[in-house]
């Protein structure tokens, strides 16, 4: 075999890409009507997960109470001291940043439960709409709308669509900055890299244990754009400056960073259903991510932003309690993304049959036991 970036593990350097699929070849001229579908497709990749995640998360969005976290955000959000200072007194310093974002969105929308929530819901919707994007940015247009439909019908996604905690946000931060690491790194400029800056500071402010992302996207660069890798550096820290010079003064309070467990083997056991709803969702998605190994650079973006974060979360739980399902939800919409590339290229039964699966298996987790 070749030593060529069909592998699971690419050489490092630029050298071309080996593309099995022929999606790299140079296309045939197409007829205007063709060219006119296609944009079609493309607008759909993204346009119906978007709805089909706001029209999931806002059923029965008022359903349930508060949960233990809205509690805290509610308590953050109504507390008479002001600014961030208060804000950085509590127990979890990397909670900060949202609060103060919320007491602002509170100013304006109110504290009932629905307006709490509405950040959520929107960001998982946004969220919804780049994966199915992102998808068919890197295959085709047809891989765009399973990646985001997978996304938008998983039981996590929805739950998080309904709850005033800062993961939605964190999901978004991960997914836009992994769309604008493609053409950042493609085309190293100013104006490229400023926007994927701004995406690195947004997550780090919502999530700071979900810029394990990071780890992900310089695997990335080293193995494929180690040219653009000065560059890429100078966004990344731009981006964590700020983070780090807030979070800073929090831990200097006696403030953690995140809460979790050191993972042992039963904790392990139940992460993949903690992380998806389901135990066998979790199993469809990462069989359909397999087949979706074998491909050029912009995939394996995908696949190195699910794997390496969970690894560096499983390296650091070792030393610091913070292993949790939902402190690896930023790396659920590459999943979604892999599989919706791997499902473009199945025979039309595949198609049909494996949606079908993942919405029966979604039902079946949204009804009460």
């Amino acid at each position: 075999m070749m030593d060529a970036d069909t592998m699971v593990l690419p050489r490092l350097g630029d050298a071309p890409v080996e593309d099995p699929w022929g999606e790299d070849r140079p296309r045939r001229a197409t007829p205007r009507s063709a060219t006119a579908a296609q944009a079609w497709w493309r607008i759909a990749a993204w346009l119906v997960p978007a709805a089909l995640m706001g029209a999931l998360g806002a059923v029965r969005i008022t359903a349930s109470g508060p949960s233990a976290g809205e509690l805290v955000t509610r308590s953050a959000v109504t507390s008479p001291r002001p600014g961030v200072g208060a804000a950085l007194t509590g127990d979890d310093v990397a909670l900060a940043p949202y609060h103060l974002l919320m007491r602002g969105w509170a100013e304006l929308a109110g504290v009932a439960d629905l307006a709490l929530r509405v950040p959520s819901l929107l960001a998982m919707a946004g969220a919804a709409a780049l994966v199915g994007a992102l998808a068919a940015r890197i295959a085709t247009p047809a891989a765009g709308r399973p990646a985001g439909v997978f996304f938008a019908v998983l039981p996590t996604s929805i739950r998080y669509a309904r709850e005033a905690q800062p993961y939605a946000l964190a999901v978004l931060a991960a997914v836009l900055a992994t769309w604008l690491l493609l053409p950042a790194l493609d085309r190293p400029r100013p104006r490229r890299l400023v926007p994927y800056a701004g995406a690195v500071l947004l997550l780090g402010l919502c999530q700071p244990v979900a810029l394990l992302l990071l780890a992900g996207h310089g695997w990335v660069v080293l193995a494929f754009r180690r040219r653009a890798a000065v560059r890429w550096l100078a966004a990344v820290a731009a981006g964590l400056l700020p983070v780090a010079a807030l979070l800073a003064v929090g831990l200097r309070a006696g403030g953690h960073l995140a809460s979790g467990v050191r993972p042992g083997a039963a904790v392990l056991a139940a992460t993949p259903g903690d992380l998806f709803g389901v135990a066998a969702l979790g199993g469809v998605l990462a069989g359909l991510a397999l087949f979706s190994l074998p491909l050029r650079y912009a995939a394996a973006a995908c696949t190195a932003w699910a794997l390496v974060p969970a690894l560096g979360l499983l390296a650091l739980a070792q030393v610091v309690p913070v292993w949790s399902a939902v402190n690896l939800l930023f790396t659920v919409p590459a999943w979604a993304v892999l599989a919706g590339v791997a499902l473009s290229r199945a025979r039309a039964a595949g198609t049909l049959a494996v949606p079908a699966l993942v919405a029966l298996l979604a039902v079946a987790a949204q009804l009460p036991s």
